[in-house]
């Protein structure tokens, strides 16, 4: 069944503009012109953010015709989104543990994208992203993670711990940033759905 939907969530601190959501969007255009990318930028409070996407795929075909990415924070959320959308999700380096991780940056933040764009990371979103866990559920449709041992900023092997049963792409090396993005690319999307 072809994939007509994906969602594109990026991490903590950066937006639409990263690279790798940038990268996909052009790929999806150039490449699924029938498919509808939607990247939406995400508040900083984890309850607002997830609102906002159960609003925005709310009328979306969902399970096997769609499917959801995500960076680091943002693939916190895609499990989260995977398990109420029933659908394929890729965890790029995710956030395993945000809330013990986010939790001594509470205060007030700037964007990666926009160093003039500031937002503040309030004490009640802890408690939010603890809402959000769904670590303790069997996954509700096909996994893939991508997990670089390089990650500078989170710990590769909780990654690979939090995900047993997912289809798992151990990169020696790398970095958080998944600098290499663009050699999985293919695969990412053929996981999607996207051939």
């Amino acid at each position: 069944m072809p994939t007509t939907h994906l969602l594109y969530l990026h991490g903590f601190r950066s937006s639409p503009q990263s690279a790798k959501a940038r990268l996909v969007a052009e790929h999806v255009a150039a490449h699924h012109p029938d498919a509808f990318l939607w990247c939406p930028q995400l508040p900083p409070s984890p309850r607002a953010a997830m609102a906002l996407v159960a609003e925005g795929i709310a009328k979306w075909p969902q399970g096997a015709h769609m499917a959801v990415i995500g960076s680091s924070l943002g693939g916190y959320y895609a499990s989260w989104v995977a398990q109420q959308a029933r659908c394929k999700s890729v965890l790029l380096n995710p956030a395993v543990q945000p809330a013990r991780d986010l939790a001594r940056h509470i205060g007030e933040q700037t964007s990666w994208h926009d160093p003039e764009e500031r937002f503040f990371f309030r004490p009640e979103f802890i408690a939010e992203l603890q809402a959000l866990d769904v670590s303790q559920q069997p996954p509700a449709a096909p996994e893939l993670l991508i997990a670089a041992q390089g990650d500078e900023l989170l710990d590769w092997r909780e990654m690979v711990a939090r995900y047993p049963q997912a289809q798992q792409c151990v990169l020696p090396g790398g970095d958080h940033a998944l600098s290499s993005f663009p050699e999985h690319l293919p695969e990412v999307l053929r996981f999607c759905g996207l051939v």
